[in-house]
């Protein structure tokens, strides 16, 4: 029996071609060694009838992407140009969001600060209680505090346990070329190292943020008992790691073992102090529910820093790249050029958005509380994805907006968040993330169908830029509706 290839090109509506997939063919009665499977080309489904209704409402010249799937390895049930490039807005933020969960290492993860002092200066009791400098290394994170448990106070108290008694000079870990973060539309500087309380008072200039930081740093010292001679912080020089030689190997022999002993002058700098940031989770959900830019921008930069990042925002940017490649996210056609959605040069497809949504569900990270409430009643398939998003447990899950709660607030910092409003009476559960800018709409995230079934689900509209955005909103929230009855 001679090989059979079967070709056939299915486009859907508008001529957008579809890739092919394979299935084997029916097995006939005998097979012979030289056969070959057949071919089939499957053809993606179009929109229902009722999202073809709902969407009937857009004003003209708006195009529309979708892309609906049931999680779990479900399929594809509803598409229309899945793999457009759209302007996403600000459900850039869900790239952003999951990037940083996975970088930190979910939702137990943690950001880190510590001071360190020269090597030469720590001793088998302890540090000196004199040392030259005392440097300020971070994660870069929007979290440190002055005050509190993740904070300097905590760090200068450490420090001062240690015996650290007497400083030259306070310096400054400045990881981030700050100047490749300029182009970022927020309007404050992102910096190597920043404090929370700056939210409502942020310093206007990269200096500003050293000359603050450092006299931050510098009156903690000072109140845990600590002399500091200079009032003027320093600049810190990259750390790095001290990796010792190992010699030659001579002819037929096996290769040396490194020196064990690493002389004093050049061993890297020593801990003296380090606190531990809370769970992402919550920084996560105060930046998604309200749709915050800065606090976007600034979980963007802590993906710039070593040992993943080169402190650039380029860097940070491929990160991203290397992370959606990393869970099977298509990356033809996709452009990132910042982490809050306030670009317009960023590009997204329905299908980037529905990969990315179904792996953060399939794979998920628990909450610190799910993971407790588990281990605590020692049942670990509470942990299981279903089971995590039907109690509230998916943290990437838990931190977006919440549909129809009815919180009026301005601030939209409730559980409802952007989507506080939306949807209201309809009795739907949906988790998504809205995306708002001039001419363009969207929204992605989860819903609960009909059948009891959990479906993500990906719309973008891009328009001219004069489109009335409640308009876009309202034939949205139609969609969703339809796709929750058909399915």
């Amino acid at each position: 029996m001679r090989r059979l290839l079967l070709l056939s090109l299915l486009l859907l509506p508008g001529g957008v071609a579809v890739a092919p997939t394979l299935a084997a063919a029916p097995a006939p009665a005998v097979i012979q060694a030289q056969d070959a499977p057949v071919i089939h080309l499957t053809r993606e489904p179009g929109l229902s009838a009722g999202v073809q209704a709902a969407l009937a409402d857009l004003p003209r010249g708006v195009r529309v992407g979708i892309l609906l799937r049931e999680v779990g390895g479900g399929p594809v049930l509803e598409a229309q140009e899945p793999d457009g490039a759209f302007i996403p807005a600000s459900t850039t933020k869900l790239v952003t969001a999951a990037s940083v969960l996975h970088g930190v290492g979910g939702a137990g993860g943690a950001w880190t600060a510590q001071l360190t002092v020269p090597a030469a200066q720590v001793g088998a009791g302890g540090v000196q209680a004199r040392v030259k400098a005392v440097t300020l290394r971070g994660s870069g994170d929007p979290t440190l505090s002055v005050s509190g448990g993740y904070s300097l106070r905590s760090l200068a108290r450490q420090a001062y346990a240690r015996g650290l008694r007497e400083v030259g000079e306070v310096r400054l870990d400045e990881t981030l070329d700050t100047a490749s973060f300029a182009p970022l539309i927020v309007g404050v500087p992102l910096t190597g190292l920043r404090l929370e309380g700056w939210r409502d008072g942020p310093p206007p200039g990269a200096a500003q943020a050293h000359a603050r930081l450092g006299a931050a740093l510098t009156a903690e010292l000072r109140r845990a008992g600590v002399q500091v001679a200079s009032d003027t912080p320093g600049r810190a020089a990259p750390f790095t790691p001290y990796l010792p030689p190992t010699p030659p190997a001579g002819a037929g022999e096996k290769p040396a073992e490194p020196e064990v002993f690493v002389p004093v002058a050049r061993r890297p700098e020593q801990g003296v102090a380090s606190v531990r940031s809370g769970s992402p989770f919550r920084v996560l959900a105060r930046t998604l529910r309200p749709s915050d830019n800065l606090l976007a921008e600034s979980l963007l930069a802590t993906l710039a820093h070593p040992p993943g990042g080169n402190g650039t925002l380029r860097g940070a940017l491929a990160r991203e790249r290397a992370f959606l490649r990393q869970i099977g996210v298509d990356l033809s056609g996709l452009k990132l050029a910042d982490g809050s959605g306030l670009s317009r040069d960023s590009r997204l497809s329905p299908r980037a958005l529905g990969t990315l949504l179904t792996v953060m569900h399939d794979l998920p990270y628990p909450t610190p509380t799910a993971q407790a409430a588990a281990l605590r009643a020692a049942q670990p398939a509470r942990l299981l994805p279903a089971a995590l998003y039907r109690s509230r447990g998916n943290a990437f899950i838990e931190a977006l907006p919440q549909a129809g709660t009815g919180e009026n607030v301005p601030a939209h910092d409730g559980r409802g968040g952007t989507l506080a409003l939306r949807m209201r009476g309809l009795d739907l559960d949906v988790r998504a993330k809205t995306g708002t800018l001039p001419g363009v709409s969207a929204l992605a995230g989860y819903v609960t169908g009909r059948s009891g079934r959990t479906l993500a689900f990906a719309v973008l509209m891009n328009g001219p830029e004069d489109t009335p955005i409640l308009t876009l909103r309202a034939v949205q929230d139609r969609v969703v509706q339809a796709m929750v009855q058909a399915h």
